[in-house]
């Protein structure tokens, strides 16, 4: 063999490995937020520090031809005041954990994920902290049951675009408390239990410059030894930006059918963002109104409010300080752990994206 020859295939040798790295890509990427907090729950007051949703993520792809390509995404979150596994366990991949196939039909995800009805309402009005750490929103009733999820993402037709979920029961065991409240007084227990008998998700986006609009629906049914439970969500969104100033608001209702107890609730949220070169100024408010039905009669209702302040030291970096308290009624727990508790926090922190 020719040294020519030898570095003609030197090279093909090479071009052929960088074709192949070229189809396919793996990043790594996450998020390190923690802040220092005097927060004061009940009557019990404490100073101490906060992780605030910190990750560390997978991200890859797969080019496999005629606009088809395979992804995955693993993603762990981690307690960065003490760098132990979230709620003190070892590393999993319980907050995000999918394999994906996409092309110009849309997006069909398997595994574990964030629904597009919570995506699509809730998730766009928390602008100030990523909807995380003591100042994330406490009132919005997250019914889908995460895992197990086929999911189906339709591509974008004139800035809009739809997603169905649908999270397979596999006959495990689900408990479902209704959010903020203690079922004690009405069923004798503070929550309900039973089979996990399938979950459905459904939500639109639409996202045109300055206006965005959002829409989310869920359904999840348990069954208990002595009477079954369909819980199910609507959601509504709407933000609009306006030179420097950004508003946003959403709309919930929630509903819980059984045979023991029949029950809904209403509730809302507002939120603006100012900016100004490198600051923020964030301020919301959300109220969720007492349950009704089996539970009208109850002090369920409960307000929470947040101010806020974000200096951008880059993009990826910032230092951010805010105020947040949640008043609960006589028998809420939202954001607490005995009913009638309120909740506040003064914060500031350091979030820094990877």
């Amino acid at each position: 063999m020719t040294k020519t020859t030898r570095v003609m295939l030197a090279v093909l040798a090479v071009c052929g490995t960088s074709a192949a790295m070229a189809q396919s890509s793996v990043n790594i990427y996450g998020r390190v937020n923690t802040t220092v907090e005097g927060q004061k729950i009940g009557s019990t007051s404490k100073t101490g520090m906060e992780s605030n949703g910190s990750f560390i993520g997978f991200r890859g792809t797969e080019d496999l031809g005629n606009g088809l390509k395979a992804g995955f995404v693993l993603e762990s979150e981690f307690l960065a005041d003490n760098g132990a596994g979230k709620d003190g366990g070892s590393m999993n991949f319980k907050r995000n954990s999918e394999v994906n196939l996409s092309g110009s039909f849309g997006t069909v995800r398997l595994g574990k994920f964030f629904v597009g009805s919570y995506l699509a309402t809730a998730d766009y009005i928390s602008m100030h902290n990523h909807d995380v750490g003591s100042s994330a929103d406490a009132l919005y009733a997250y019914v889908f049951p995460e895992g197990n999820q086929i999911a189906y993402r339709s591509p974008e037709f004139g800035g809009v675009t739809a997603e169905f979920n649908y999270g397979f029961g596999e006959k495990a065991n689900r408990t479902s408390s209704l959010q903020g409240v203690d079922l004690t007084p009405v069923l004798g227990t503070a929550s309900v239990a039973g089979e996990h008998k399938g979950a459905f998700d459904a939500a639109l986006n639409y996202n045109n410059g300055p206006l965005g609009l959002g829409l989310g629906y869920t359904q999840a049914k348990t069954e208990t030894a002595t009477f079954d439970l369909k819980e199910q969500q609507l959601g509504l969104r709407a933000s609009y930006t306006i030179n420097s100033l950004t508003l946003g608001a959403y709309y919930q209702y929630y509903k819980a059918d059984a045979d023991v107890v029949d029950t809904k609730r209403h509730a809302y949220r507002l939120a603006a963002m100012y900016t100004m070169g490198a600051s923020e100024f964030h301020a919301n408010v959300g109220r969720a109104q007492s349950y009704k039905g089996d539970l009208d009669g109850y002090k369920t209702s409960a307000t929470q409010w947040t101010l806020g302040y974000n200096y951008n030291l880059s993009k990826r970096t910032k230092v951010y300080g805010y105020f947040t308290k949640i008043n609960n009624g006589d028998d809420a727990a939202y954001g607490v752990t005995n009913a009638g508790d309120n909740f506040r926090s003064i914060a500031v922190g350091v979030r820094h994206l990877f």
